[in-house]
């Protein structure tokens, strides 16, 4: 038999002994790799879509993903509403400080108006605030209160100018007109007696009502 030579193919790809011995371990790992994955298939990472009603427990970072925006956003509405109103009648400044749109200027200017009036004796009063715009009116008026029972009463019968003329519902020719009425009659008994005798307009005894005492 003829003899085969190999050797214009070695001279051909040109290895040393070294290149052969690590293309040879090469081809062993590719082998080894390719059988793996052969024996061991790919995990599924397939999603299951839970049908509407399923009685299937979500896990919670799940539950909190199928929740809407809007049902996360009434929650939230929920849980403010849920906090104590904040009584304006007994709070420092500092509470009114923490409320949204209330800097220290403006919960300055609350604190001194309650001072003057006596007490609030609505929420509503904080729209005669100095400064106080409807819109951060409207912004933390859901989150106050006011007591009634809180407010300082005037004694009508026994309060003399310069206390009438403090309460800011009252204008100068009022309190004139009362304390004379008062010399004549001796007595008022109510505050619809101020506006039969048209001592004050009915628009000032709806505000002065809560603090007057007779």
């Amino acid at each position: 038999m003829k003899h085969i030579s190999f050797g214009p193919l070695k001279d051909w790809f040109g290895y040393t002994r070294r290149e052969r011995r690590s293309s040879f371990i090469l081809l062993l790992l590719i082998a080894a790799v390719a059988g793996i994955r052969l024996i061991i298939p790919a995990r599924d990472m397939t999603v299951e879509i839970l049908p509407a009603g399923s009685s299937e427990t979500v896990p919670d970072t799940m539950q909190d993903r199928r929740i809407p925006a809007t049902s996360r956003n009434y929650k939230a509405v929920n849980a403010r509403q849920s906090v104590k109103a904040l009584d304006i009648n007994s709070c420092d400044s500092a509470s009114l400080e923490a409320l949204p749109g209330l800097g220290p200027v403006l919960s300055a200017r609350i604190i001194k108006y309650r001072k003057l009036l006596g007490g609030f004796a609505t929420v509503e009063q904080l729209r005669e605030v100095y400064g106080l715009s409807e819109e951060t009116y409207n912004l933390v008026s859901g989150m106050l209160m006011a007591d009634p029972s809180d407010v300082i009463k005037i004694s009508i019968n026994d309060a003399d100018y310069k206390k009438l003329i403090r309460m800011p519902y009252f204008e100068r020719y009022e309190v004139t007109a009362i304390l004379k009425y008062r010399e004549l009659r001796g007595k008022v008994d109510g505050v619809e007696e101020l506006v039969e005798n048209k001592l004050i307009s009915a628009k000032t005894a709806s505000k002065v009502k809560p603090y007057l005492k007779f």
